[in-house]
């Protein structure tokens, strides 16, 4: 079983920061992750980074974020995925 971190990261349209920022954290997925945290940057970003248990890694079947209105954003949504690698020699 590995971990997979799904990486959402979307720009509000100018003045709309706070509104993307209640839109991502109020997006319910099809399932609850592990953990799921919002963040939030310079330029009205917004980036959400959800983390689940896949026992197909990176290539998993996972929920993830919509895009919002295009009147929401200033481009297409950023996405990433990640998966956990073990940590050897400390």
């Amino acid at each position: 079983m590995s971990t997979v971190a799904l990486m959402w990261e979307a720009r509000a349209a100018d003045g709309r920061g706070n509104e993307l920022l209640e839109w991502a954290r109020g997006q319910v997925l099809a399932r609850e992750p592990v953990r799921r945290e919002v963040f939030r940057a310079p330029q009205d970003r917004v980036l959400v980074i959800t983390w689940w248990e896949a026992p197909e890694g990176v290539r998993a079947e996972l929920p993830e974020l919509p895009e919002p209105a295009a009147d929401l954003i200033t481009r297409a949504v950023h996405r990433w995925r990640f998966a956990s690698v073990e940590v050897t020699g400390g």
